[in-house]
């Protein structure tokens, strides 16, 4: 996905309509979706290695062009053109959200499409330490892809770390970590969860239907809960000091967790760390990587903090 934004001011409504005018004085973009998970592996210091579909169109282009220029692989993007790239704008006034205007077809990608991307894996896989399944509804991740992407990453042992959503919910099945929010997992089980007993039951029944050695289950202000296979629920309290945006606090989680799973972290210390990133990102206005050098000093800054009280 390509995400751009126009940043500006708000000074009036409009006389046409109860809506505010917003003066623009900056326009930008960035790499969004998948490509922002991406962006967060860089700037940890891995490599990632891209796989997914653009369109045959000038916003497929400008993502290139932002790849390349970032020295990312760029073998595994497969130009679909049947399909624009989906677009995201949004517009930014006074450091808050306006509007976000989506461009995109979500229809499933056709089997030639899928056979693309599936080869893509197979020609990268020898070489990876682990993949990332992040799923947007957008027809990308099909059923059939999903299944054949999970077979090929436990036939070579890799991590396999997902960042559901709901269309797709239970074909993620034996995978490494399984990362839903609290409302995904609500509408995917069809119960509310209030209490740490709520979460922590809706944690093992996910454990128990996707066969997952590890849930991840994220709560907004409330932190995360890690529930393991072999192991007790442990309570992980957000990291986050402000929140000043939530776009792409998922991406930067999934992103850390898995590049620390395969740095030799256990799944409590990535679990620790993706929570402390995600604090970072959301002090931040708009979609950005977290840096390597910002985790290690918010980290460092909060154990003596906690240390010293």
């Amino acid at each position: 996905m390509l995400d751009r934004y126009f940043w500006g001011s708000v000074n009036r409504i409009s006389p046409e309509a109860p809506v505010p005018v917003v003066d623009v004085v900056e326009e930008s973009t960035r790499l969004g979706g998948a490509a922002n998970v991406a962006n967060n592996i860089a700037s940890l210091g891995g490599i990632p290695v891209m796989v997914g579909v653009i369109g045959d169109d000038q916003n497929g282009k400008n993502i290139l062009g932002i790849v390349e220029e970032m020295k990312f692989p760029t073998s595994g993007m497969i130009t679909d053109s049947s399909r624009p790239t989906t677009l995201k704008t949004r517009v930014i006034a006074n450091h808050q959200h306006v509007v976000r205007i989506d461009h995109e077809v979500k229809v499933d990608i056709d089997g030639s499409i899928q056979k693309k991307i599936l080869d893509a894996m197979k020609h990268q896989i020898k070489t990876l330490d682990g993949i990332i399944l992040e799923d947007y509804n957008k027809g990308v991740l099909t059923k059939q892809l999903i299944k054949d992407t999970i077979a090929l990453a436990n036939e070579y042992g890799k991590i396999i770390a997902v960042d559901p959503k709901f269309n797709n919910f239970f074909e993620y099945q034996e995978v490494t970590v399984f990362k839903p929010n609290k409302k995904e997992t609500e509408e995917a089980l069809g119960r509310r969860l209030h209490s740490m007993n709520d979460i922590e039951s809706a944690g093992r029944d996910l454990l128990q239907r996707l066969r997952a050695r590890n849930v991840l289950l994220t709560l907004g202000e409330r932190g995360m809960v890690l529930i393991e296979r072999k192991g007790p629920m442990t309570h992980i309290p957000t990291a986050a000091r402000k929140v000043a945006d939530v776009s792409g606090a998922g991406d930067t989680v999934v992103s850390t967790l898995t590049m620390a799973l395969a740095a030799g972290s256990d799944i409590r210390e990535a679990a620790t760390l993706a929570n402390y990133a995600g604090g970072i990102v959301c002090g931040e206005v708009g979609i950005a990587p977290v840096a390597r050098k910002v985790l290690y000093e918010t980290v460092l800054e909060q154990s003596n903090h906690a240390a010293t009280e």
